[in-house]
């Protein structure tokens, strides 16, 4: 991972939905930094918000309140029509369904260039870039005289990663991109991620529900539940050491390859009625460099332990 300066960040940021007494807050004070070259994992349950978050940066959804910043400039609210042109082509998504986001008429070669088109460039830029980035997801470049109902599920993901690097993004948000693919395939979608990000230098805010593909591709994760982000730390800390109820809870499904400990395993079944909230206001505070956690007072302290006794062991 590379230290430097947020590419991303985000500030107490707020979605909602509906109006007035409908409204439902789907989102709730959300605030981290993304690294440039590094992987940011937002893990949780389905209706947790991660998908969301995902589409308020890219401006699918209005940001209720708070601030999402692109390289320190504010790009949540209203943007100048300099900034609304050119952002598609620094932020880019891979979306869950690859075949619900590929629009059936269209043949393969329109649906990769479409964000470039109409930009001045040149029929025969246009075809070498295109075969450019076919090849470079493993696709032929004969393959973009087809329709994406040609193409197996595997296949048409690489089509849509495909039409986000063509823009040549600095960072791709990628909504849970494996979770529609049979198991055979992941792990070739994830192996093209990560060359890619080598290749190109890019850096990937990765949506997934699954941590234990988070932990093989990410450097950082942040565990959201209902719309809140309840702890946020280093991938191996946070599997070492995982302190919020709901991450040991997330962990505890996570399959395990022994027969045997798979058995024995016990869920671990999480409720937000045990932190007596109304009694002592939680906040989002550091527990250790680099490791925070949403946690009212006696929580801290007992999270301040648990790393203490960790470290001295």
């Amino acid at each position: 991972m590379i230290m430097c300066d947020p590419l991303l960040k985000m500030e107490h940021l707020h979605v909602s939905f509906g109006r007035g007494r409908n409204r439902f807050l789907a989102v709730k004070d959300v605030s981290f930094d993304i690294l440039k070259g590094e992987t940011f994992g937002l893990v949780g349950e389905s209706g947790s918000g991660k998908t969301t978050i995902g589409r308020t940066i890219i401006r699918i959804h209005r940001a209720l309140s708070g601030s999402v910043y692109f390289k320190g400039q504010v790009i949540s609210g209203r943007i100048s029509k300099d900034l609304d042109r050119t952002l598609p082509k620094k932020i880019q998504m891979i979306f869950q369904d690859p075949m619900a986001s590929l629009n059936e008429r269209a043949k393969i070669d329109y649906i990769v260039s479409e964000g470039i088109r109409g930009h001045g460039i040149t029929k025969k830029d246009l075809s070498e870039r295109i075969e450019s980035v076919m090849l470079d997801v493993g696709l032929l470049p004969e393959f973009a005289y087809r329709f994406p109902h040609e193409f197996s599920g595997g296949q048409r993901q690489r089509i849509g990663i495909a039409r986000a690097l063509i823009m040549n993004p600095e960072i791709i948000i990628a909504d849970e991109p494996i979770s529609a693919l049979d198991v055979s395939i992941r792990a070739q979608i994830l192996n093209l991620m990560a060359d890619l990000k080598n290749k190109r230098g890019l850096t990937y805010m990765f949506i997934s529900h699954d941590l234990s593909v988070m932990r093989f591709i990410c450097d950082r994760i942040a565990v959201i539940h209902m719309g809140r982000i309840v702890e946020l730390a280093e991938t191996e800390m946070l599997f070492k050491r995982p302190l919020h109820p709901y991450t040991r809870a997330l962990l505890s499904a996570v399959p395990q390859p022994n027969p045997q400990v798979e058995k024995q395993k016990k869920l671990v079944v999480y409720s937000s009625a045990i932190h007596q909230y109304a009694t002592y206001p939680p906040s989002f505070i550091q527990i250790e460099p680099g490791h925070y956690v949403y946690a009212n007072e006696p929580e801290t302290e007992i999270y301040r332990s648990i790393c203490n006794k960790t470290e001295q062991d």
